[in-house]
């Protein structure tokens, strides 16, 4: 690997982390983490409910392809520095007795490396790790792969750079028409009224109950004011009815969803639009404006 420095007088090795070896780390990390960026963007915003705000992905995706030549060589010199070199020293200090290719050696140690950030971030911040661990480990091993082909190259440290970063556009050429192909535009579940009848809560504590026969339950629902008083909604306890319509609201036009009539006088009647997925419907309302106001979802449960 061209690892190490020997001690004068000694003739012993120390294991150290050669320039050349960091850089081209680093700048291979750099590279693959805009096709990572754009994957995972395509799994989980490309087609998904934009809640009649306005597909926002697309000014999204300007800002981050703007902004990753700053911030891009950073990143790839945290990711080398945090996973990538520590699992070069480790397969060189725990594993080679067993021999075998070192690049083997190397990607078993960075998948085990990632393995233990996903915890950390689960521990810590409550990552799910289950989610996170195939990105921390699959982000180790196109690095892994790229330094053992470079090895032995006369590539200098600035080439590595404009290398990966030539691949990395080509990559996201690939990924990106690849995923406007396969990802199509998101389309609401449709729900019948008994599908729709249960028990379906916020994450501010709101509950809404829609019983069969048209009657709802309310606590801590958000509903549109009725008295013209500061704000964009008043918060109800209480019962009403409901019923499954179309009211074609500005934000989200042609969409069913259901419409709750609260008795009592408080709050008008609220139009709770139908979204989510078949597996995991929501209800979903947004008073104010579409683009800056109060998103409140509802969800089974």
């Amino acid at each position: 690997m061209g690892w190490g420095t020997t001690e004068p007088g000694t003739g012993r090795t120390r294991l150290t982390w050669p320039n050349d070896e960091w850089n081209r780390a680093a700048a291979l990390c750099a590279g693959q983490l805009p096709v990572a960026w754009l994957v995972w963007w395509f799994a989980e915003v490309a087609g998904s409910d934009d809640y009649g705000r306005g597909h926002s992905g697309s000014f999204g995706m300007a800002v981050v392809l703007l902004a990753a030549p700053l911030v891009l060589p950073f990143l790839g010199v945290l990711h080398a520095t945090a996973q990538i070199m520590p699992a070069a020293t480790l397969a060189r200090l725990r594993l080679r007795p067993s021999g075998g290719p070192e690049w083997v050696r190397h990607l078993v140690m960075s998948v085990l490396a990632g393995t233990a950030w996903s915890a950390a971030g689960a521990v810590l911040w409550e990552w799910p790790f289950t989610a996170t661990l195939p990105w921390f480990a699959g982000l180790g091993v196109l690095p892994v792969l790229g330094l053992a082909r470079l090895r032995g190259r006369g590539v200098g440290p600035w080439g590595v750079w404009l290398r990966s970063a030539g691949a990395s556009v080509a990559l996201l050429a690939v990924v990106g028409v690849s995923g406007s192909v396969l990802v199509g535009d998101y389309e609401p579940p449709a729900l019948s009224a008994g599908q729709l009848a249960g028990e379906w809560r916020g994450r501010d504590g709101a509950v809404l109950v829609l019983r069969a026969g048209g009657r709802a339950e309310s606590a801590g629902l958000p509903a549109t004011r009725a008295d013209g008083g500061a704000g964009d909604f008043t918060v109800c306890d209480g019962t009403g009815t409901w019923s499954v319509g179309r009211d074609g609201l500005a934000y989200a036009p042609e969409r069913d969803g259901v419409l709750v009539r609260l008795d009592g006088g408080c709050g008008q009647e609220t139009y709770w639009t139908i979204g989510g997925s078949e597996r995991d419907p929501e209800l979903f309302v947004l008073f104010g404006d579409p683009d800056s106001g109060d998103l409140r979802i509802l969800t089974r449960t």
